[in-house]
């Protein structure tokens, strides 16, 4: 068995289908029908027993004896790596950035406060890939019950505050875009900050309740990490699937969308946003680059979302493709914590400064001091320590 990654947030219970196999079949290897879990190790995306009369909505299916299908040792390796990929470059990417908003004066701006809060959350998720990419390749979780609930709630504060904040950075962006009155009351860096306090109690109505409800649980002599549901797991495990789907995914995917658009719409109908065509690129520019952190992590995200939906409204058929492209799909979402430092090194001139200060710190004072007389004052690098902030 393998324990299934917290964000899966769903688990089979392997008792039911096994109360059904015909006797003497141990199921060992196979993807038939009737035994499902050799499939979807410790997950519950068949949505396909009541557990109340804990029987299974399957009996009549047969079990296809030639069918015998495991996942395959590459598949391991090849989700092992990127666990390992994600973890030291979302690790060290996400703490340069937290580094760098906090060491220069001119990076706290509003915009950069949220950026903040996004590599904090990506930084945390990063810290549980040893964990899991050990559990995924022991077929068991071996770090107790205490160390399961902080991955299990680690997991779900990373999906939610993610796209919490991703949303207000649309939300932000498009106040300053189409609203730029408003924009120099509202977008200030200690409103910023607020508004993240804000977006970490929210994300615990779920954080919280993650840490109650997972757990262990040793089944068929191995230990799975997990949301534990006390009764009527059926019930509670669908309605965990939907409100995930709607308020971590649709509700905010629609509201960026709105921002997106109205903001598009103000760009091409303005040919000047702002008093200086200086300003007004570098608002294009920030805008440009919030949108693609956005885009990114839609396209990362929707998958799994997608995957998750699929099987609790339809019966897959199960099959080493399907559960090929289930682990590819959480491995892909757990990917983009890592992606947002390498966007902000190349399309944001800001941030590829800092991180050339930090990481070669006399070559870029150099190269600094040589082009300081084609340098204005609107145009001075953001990684000067000091200056006075103002927020874009």
């Amino acid at each position: 068995m393998v324990m299934e990654s917290p964000v899966q947030i769903f688990r089979e219970e392997e008792e039911v289908i096994l109360d059904r196999a015909p006797v003497g079949n141990t199921c060992s290897s196979s993807c038939a029908p009737a035994c499902p879990s050799t499939c979807f190790p410790n997950t519950s995306w068949l949505l396909g027993w009541d557990d109340h009369e804990n029987v299974s909505v399957y009996p009549d299916l047969p079990l296809n004896e030639g069918n015998h299908t495991s996942i395959s040792p590459t598949i391991s390796v090849i989700i092992t790596a990127v666990y390992s990929m994600v973890f030291v470059v979302g690790l060290v990417g996400n703490a340069l950035v937290m580094f760098v908003i906090i060491r220069y004066t001119k990076m706290k701006t509003a915009t950069n406060i949220y950026i903040f809060n996004l590599a904090l959350a990506d930084a945390l998720v990063t810290t549980t890939m040893p964990f899991q990419s050990t559990s995924f390749l022991m077929n068991s979780w071996p770090f107790g019950d205490v160390l399961c609930k902080i991955v299990v709630s680690i997991d779900y504060y990373n999906m939610f505050t993610s796209i919490f904040t991703l949303t207000m950075m649309s939300v932000d962006r498009y106040i300053a875009v189409c609203h730029p009155v408003k924009a120099l009351d509202f977008r200030t860096p200690l409103k910023a900050k607020c508004i993240n306090i804000c977006i970490w109690m929210l994300s615990s109505s779920v954080g919280i309740s993650a840490i109650v409800l997972g757990g262990t649980k040793i089944s068929d002599g191995s230990t799975e990490c997990a949301l534990q549901f006390p009764t009527h797991y059926w019930y509670w495990d669908t309605v965990m699937k939907m409100c995930v789907f709607i308020f971590a995914f649709i509700i905010p995917v629609f509201i960026i969308t709105i921002c997106y658009t109205l903001m598009i719409h103000r760009l091409k109908s303005v040919r000047l946003l702002s008093g200086s065509r200086e300003k007004d690129r570098n608002l294009r520019r920030i805008t440009r680059l919030v949108l693609v952190v956005v885009a990114v992590f839609i396209v990362c995200w929707t998958p799994i979302h997608i995957f998750v939906l699929v099987e609790a409204l339809v019966d897959v058929p199960q099959s080493i493709a399907v559960v090929s492209i289930y682990y590819f799909c959480i491995a892909l979402g757990y990917t983009n914590s890592s992606l947002n430092p390498i966007l902000y090194a190349f399309l944001d001139e800001n941030f590829k400064r800092c991180f050339k200060d930090f990481c070669f710190p006399s070559k870029h004072r150099l190269d600094r001091q040589g082009n300081s007389r084609v340098v204005n004052t609107v145009q001075d690098p953001a990684c000067n320590r000091g200056g006075s902030q103002k927020p874009v």
